[in-house]
C-alpha cells in the first residue's frame, strides 16, 4: 500500500488528520473480523493506487472500524470494507463493500 496512507490508532488521531488535511479526504474503512479481511485486503490496492494518482489533491486514510468507532458511527459506516469522500470534514460521496478502481474514481468524480 502506499506511504501516502494514513492509519489513525484511534479516533482522535483520526479527526486530527481531518483537521491538518488541507485537500479533500477519501476515508476508507476496513474490518478485521473474518469475512472481512480479504476484501479489505483487495481494497488496500485499489486505495493505494488512488492515493498515488491523487498526491497533493486528496488524502487518503484506511481506519481501522474497531479502533474508530466514533467516526465509524459518525459516517454511518455498516459494512467493509466502506468509502466516504470528506471534504472540511462533511460527506459528499459513500461507496460499501468492494469496488473497482474505476468505481472509486467515479465515487471521486467531480469532488477534486
Amino acid at each position: 500500500m502506499a506511504t501516502r496512507v494514513h492509519r489513525p490508532r484511534e479516533d482522535a488521531e483520526f479527526d486530527f488528520i481531518l483537521r491538518m488535511s488541507g485537500v479533500p479526504v477519501l476515508a476508507y474503512f476496513i474490518g478485521t473480523w473474518p469475512k472481512a479481511i480479504e476484501p479489505c485486503r483487495a481494497m488496500d490496492l485499489v486505495v493505494g493506487a488512488i492515493a498515488d494518482d491523487h498526491t497533493g489533491r486528496l488524502t487518503v486514510v484506511r481506519t481501522d472500524i474497531t479502533r474508530c468507532p466514533a467516526a465509524t458511527e459518525r459516517y454511518g459506516i455498516t459494512g467493509a470494507p466502506s468509502c466516504v469522500l470528506l471534504k472540511e470534514g462533511e460527506a459528499v460521496a459513500h461507496g460499501t463493500g468492494p469496488m473497482t478502481l474505476a468505481e472509486v474514481r467515479n465515487l471521486l468524480d467531480g469532488h477534486l
